[in-house]
């Protein structure tokens, strides 16, 4: 056989190769642009972590969280959109406008139920105008009205067992909820999770009374919601949580075990 007709062939095959499988492969091609460090991530995280402008409550929970190890593991986009869910007091939401830089915007979220738990820290968060780039953004799940496909970064730190707590007051769809995540993150996005870890097996069962969740079970429930898994980060695995106490036992508050999950939204 010449050359021209063997590169022909090759080039038949290589194009119907392509064809079935084109999707996967911008899937992938996403991915891979994630781990190696995509231009728009910023190289800042160090510097925004220790800026002397930080409270010192922030400071002090650096020690347990980690956060330098957590957000370059996750990427934070420069000059994008990050959406902190259930941001509580807003402690990540102040590291990510530092790292991400004047022209990035991060909507620092609470529903009612979460602004009664962060009590004044939101106001104090934001007072005097300390934080430009933040925006408070108060509202239940059902009523985010973030365009789509305009979101860069979703971040849940402690927040993602709660789809599956049921309390009075308390009762979130998590299909519901995944469908606004898929509308709001930009194609190649990134959602972070962030969770306290639970016993195997116990699925979504330790939510309810430990506010724990079991690893495997979360990635397979937000797998199966549609987003593509990247990668773990150990950064906050701590072998002498016993992972079957309440979280906010005194034992182990502030120190439990931890998974850092990073998926992305699928490119098409």
């Amino acid at each position: 056989m010449s050359n021209d007709r063997l590169g022909q062939g090759m080039i038949v095959r290589l194009s119907k190769l392509l064809q079935r499988s084109g999707k996967r492969l911008l899937r992938s091609l996403v991915v891979v642009s994630l781990f190696l460090g995509a231009p728009t991530f910023a190289d800042s995280i160090d510097d925004a972590i220790a800026s002397p402008d930080r409270p010192a409550a922030d400071r002090d929970r650096d020690v347990n969280s980690h956060p330098a190890e957590v957000l370059h593991f996750v990427g934070v986009p420069v000059s994008g959109v990050a959406l902190d869910l259930f941001a509580g007091g807003g402690y990540y939401s102040e590291i990510l406008t530092r790292a991400m830089g004047p022209e990035g915007t991060v909507y620092m979220h609470n529903n009612a139920a979460y602004l009664g738990f962060a009590g004044d820290a939101v106001a104090q968060r934001l007072a005097d105008d300390r934080l430009p780039d933040v925006v408070r953004y108060d509202r239940e799940l059902d009523a985010i009205d973030l365009p789509d496909d305009s979101v860069d970064l979703v971040l849940m730190v402690m927040t993602y067992h709660d789809l599956y707590y049921k309390t009075d007051g308390w009762d979130l769809d998590p299909d519901t909820f995944f469908v606004m995540l898929h509308r709001v993150l930009k194609p190649g996005g990134t959602l972070a999770v962030v969770d306290h870890v639970a016993l195997p097996g116990t699925g979504s069962s330790s939510a309810q009374d430990l506010h724990r969740i079991d690893p495997a079970y979360a990635r397979m429930d937000i797998e199966d919601h549609g987003f593509e898994f990247v990668g773990s980060s150990d950064v906050l695995e701590n072998p002498a949580d016993p992972l079957n106490i309440s979280v906010f036992d005194p034992a182990i508050r502030g120190k439990t075990s931890k998974f850092v999950y990073k998926f992305v939204e699928p490119a098409d």
